[in-house]
């Protein structure tokens, strides 16, 4: 799992490319907690156009983000959400609490 995070228009950008499973999800929280700290970043933009395969770990760790987030009354943007990942997210209800939208472009300007 590669986990890239920066900041644009004051929203952390989070750029997944791999396996978002038990092995991905450890780096993949620890990389977005500490860009969230650092940054004091309100929203999430997760861009999974890399993301070849997600377990309930990675659902854990991308709900556990959520409500971090949402604690704070922040949403989390999801970009470039693959057929198969976009069905796993609706059966496990992330749907629901998700924006999803077609580019990083996109989500930046509706946001």
């Amino acid at each position: 799992m590669k986990v890239v995070t920066f900041m644009k228009q004051g929203i952390l950008v989070v750029r997944l490319e791999g396996e978002l499973d038990v092995c991905g999800a450890n780096e993949f929280r620890t990389s977005v907690d500490e860009a969230l700290t650092a940054t004091g970043a309100k929203h999430i933009l997760l861009n999974m156009q890399g993301v070849s395969f997600i377990d309930s770990s990675g659902l854990g760790v991308v709900l556990g983000r959520y409500k971090r987030i949402a604690q704070l009354g922040g949403k989390i943007l999801v970009v470039h959400l693959e057929p198969q990942i976009k069905r796993i997210f609706e059966l496990a209800g992330l749907m629901k609490i998700l924006t999803v939208y077609q580019s990083e472009e996109q989500a930046l300007d509706l946001l």
